[in-house]
């Protein structure tokens, strides 16, 4: 189906529960490609889950991580993952191979990593309490400018475009810097000069120059970027719309955009609440509510449908839109029939040539008749942007083939259908060829590694998931979860390590 069909004329957001994607593993993080076919799931056990959102099943599982995944993000054309876990590592894995192409090691906890919405060779890193670091896939880095130099507890993301950098810190102070310069363009406060609501996150909407503000007085701003720049250093722009939980003075965990940035979801820090505001009025238009009890870990809107994919107890939960059938949009004369009608044939209406028809006729059928260029393809509008660069160099990866698992091989049966070695019969093929399976994965290429030397790192510092990752396995326990590297031997292994 055309993706352009997909618009509806009403209303354009989730309204309901639509099921839930379980990766085996606890989920903690999740991320769409920029087309909105595959979400990629950061796991509790260092896993990372790539599903296919279409079919909703399982395309990938990329052993990527010892520990907790904390922060994923897809490149521009979705061949590239970036993750991040707690064991301060970064790396950047080929989706179709699996493999870690590069990996960068980090003397402090990371918080969150992107990448470049355009250059697939930069990509942000925003270290607890640290400066944040700008990275070249060749191991240089960049430390984006301090507005104020005693505090630390910064966040940032890249515009739209990747154009500026915009990097908030604890005191509601934003500064807007080039790219890839680090040169201060504009600087505004969120709040009065009394104010000293910290800046939590900042997520730019994938459409327009809308960007959104999470900030710690429980307030979100929605600001227009073009007056962010025009306003210049120490500017004094107004937010277009403040949206706020009135009645419960709810803190917001983790907020974004909508695909034509038309609407904000904000999802709340206590409960499985998601809330969804019109942009350009600013009303509140629904509230979805997940299981009680269960706190919210991240949640992320479609690109492309109104659908949004929220993380708690370790399970993704999917919310879309209420689909009703309705043929007769389609067909106008279209009637829905509660019992068989027998219908009596026209004479020739269904011959393959028409004999009685007239002359005029054919002529207007020949007219109709249109070439349809089956060889070129021709670029999804909704998925370009207004100042698209060329797509034919590398096409976005649009989904995953998937690799049948081959229980109990046949004789001669190997690596790139090779016979075994050594022809010894009966079982001992099928253990030769189990030998084979095993050996295959040392084979995979070793990823370069770079370690990236940040002065004076809180190297003492812990990332908050792994304070909390020992309470939410306690609450998985025995019974939650099967399989996977979270069993108890594997966790063992890891908590004699730890200690």
């Amino acid at each position: 189906m055309n993706i352009e069909l997909l618009e509806s004329f009403g209303q354009n957001y989730p309204e309901e529960f639509d099921g839930s994607l379980d990766s085996v593993s606890l989920a903690v993080t999740c991320a769409f490609n920029r087309q909105g076919a595959l979400l990629a799931v950061g796991c509790n056990d260092g896993r990372i889950v790539i599903w296919d959102f279409l079919t909703r099943g399982i395309a990938k599982i990329i052993s990527a991580h010892v520990h907790p995944v904390c922060s994923v993000s897809w490149s521009r054309k979705g061949h590239k993952l970036l993750s991040v876990s707690t064991d301060n590592n970064v790396c950047v894995w080929d989706v179709l191979t699996g493999d870690c192409d590069v990996k960068y090691r980090f003397p402090s906890p990371i918080m969150k990593v992107q990448f470049h919405p355009r250059n697939g060779k930069l990509f942000l890193v925003c270290p607890m309490r640290h400066q944040v670091v700008l990275v070249n896939s060749d191991g240089t880095h960049k430390l984006l400018p301090l507005d104020d130099p005693s505090d630390v507890t910064l966040v940032a993301a890249f515009d739209r475009r990747g154009s500026y950098i915009y990097c908030g810190n604890s005191r509601g102070k934003i500064l807007v810097l080039t790219c890839p310069d680090l040169e201060i363009k504009a600087s505004f406060r969120i709040g009065p000069a009394t104010s000293t609501a910290a800046v939590k996150s900042i997520e730019f909407a994938r459409r327009t120059e809308y960007f959104l503000v999470n900030s710690g007085d429980r307030v979100i701003r929605v600001y227009d970027a073009s007056e962010v720049l025009a306003a210049g250093i120490d500017g004094e722009p107004e937010p277009s719309q403040r949206l706020q939980d009135l009645v419960n003075k709810t803190l917001w965990k983790k907020c974004c955009f909508s695909g034509d940035a038309e609407y904000i979801c904000a999802g709340s820090a206590r409960q499985h609440s998601l809330y969804i505001w019109e942009r350009s009025v600013g009303n509140l238009v629904k509230i979805l509510h997940g299981t009680k009890g269960e706190m919210l870990l991240d949640v992320v809107w479609h690109p492309i449908r109104p659908l949004l994919a929220s993380i708690s107890s370790g399970v993704v939960s999917v919310w879309a839109q209420n689909q009703v059938e309705n043929w007769s949009a389609f067909a106008p004369d279209f009637k829905e029939l509660d019992e068989n009608v027998e219908y009596e044939e026209k004479e020739s209406e269904f011959d393959q040539t028409d004999e009685d028809r007239s002359v005029e006729m054919s002529t207007e059928k020949r007219e109709e008749d249109v070439d349809v260029d089956v060889t070129n393809i021709e670029p999804v509008m909704a998925f370009c942007s207004s100042d698209e660069e060329d797509n034919t160099a590398e096409p976005p990866l649009l989904y995953l083939p998937i690799t049948p698992d081959i229980e109990e091989p046949e004789e001669g049966w190997g690596p790139e259908g090779a016979p075994d070695e050594g022809g010894t019969g009966g079982s001992g093929n099928k253990r030769g060829a189990g030998d084979a399976k095993e050996n295959a994965s040392p084979k995979k290429k070793r990823p370069k590694t770079f370690d990236i030397g940040l002065e004076n790192a809180p190297v003492d510092e812990v990332h908050p998931l792994s304070n909390s990752r020992g309470n939410k396995e306690k609450g998985a326990g025995g019974g939650g979860k099967k399989g996977g590297r979270s069993g108890g031997k594997a966790e063992a292994k890891k908590d004699r390590k730890k200690h």
